[in-house]
């Protein structure tokens, strides 16, 4: 079989296209979004969770960014401790930066804090000998649950962010936990302009950490 001089050059630029496109894709920073329904995007359309929205807004702030949706609703921090390490064996690539973001469902539940925080303890232990950096999404518990549970949950997130010495998102539900047109029916979950104010506010510290 032949080939001509200008089949062989097509073929030249077609493998060189597809080799760029490779290469571009492995430069990319991987940033895996570890959490549960509020990362997951729960109840949202394709595009409208936490993981699309951030990814395009990485993109057009110019930071070649893929944001790897790890996010299973419904998950406790027992259940992301559980999975956590098939979740990272599942990767391609080590990431560049984990978002943690569990605990709501504990506290939404009552379960006791020393438990959440042992299991965020364990994640975080996990990801710091896997040498992979961490922004921890923290929670805040509502009044409702009483002043000492509140005090007791709300305190495992900088005491753990201290003890790591990884960055601290203090609430993920900034600006949008108090407002109903920010949230879908439940009244629990961002909507998708609730998400896109969760995305534009932690962005910088996402940036920041990569």
């Amino acid at each position: 079989m032949t080939f001509s001089i200008s089949r062989l050059r097509q073929l030249f630029f077609a493998i060189a296209f597809l080799l760029s496109g490779t290469v571009a894709q492995a430069a990319d920073k991987l940033v895996v979004a570890f959490g549960d329904s509020l990362t997951a995007g729960y109840q949202l359309a394709p595009g409208d969770g936490f993981v699309p929205q951030l990814e395009a807004a990485l993109r057009r702030s110019g930071l070649a960014a893929r944001v790897h949706n790890a996010g299973v609703s419904g998950d406790t921090s027992a259940q992301g401790r559980a999975r956590l390490g098939w979740v990272l064996a599942s990767l391609a690539a080590k990431p560049d930066l984990v978002i943690l973001e569990l605990g709501a469902n504990d506290m939404l539940r009552g379960l006791d804090p020393a438990q959440t925080k042992a299991n965020i303890d364990a994640m975080l232990a996990e990801l710091k000998k896997r040498k992979i950096r961490v922004l921890l999404a923290g929670m805040v518990a509502p009044p409702n649950l009483g002043a000492v549970y509140s005090g007791r949950f709300n305190a495992i997130y900088p005491d753990l962010a201290r003890k790591y010495s990884v960055r601290l998102y203090p609430f993920f539900m900034a600006g949008v936990a108090d407002h109903s047109r920010l949230q879908i029916a439940d009244a629990m979950h961002p909507n998708r302009d609730g998400v896109g104010v969760i995305v534009r506010s932690i962005l910088p510290v996402v940036r920041s950490s990569l």
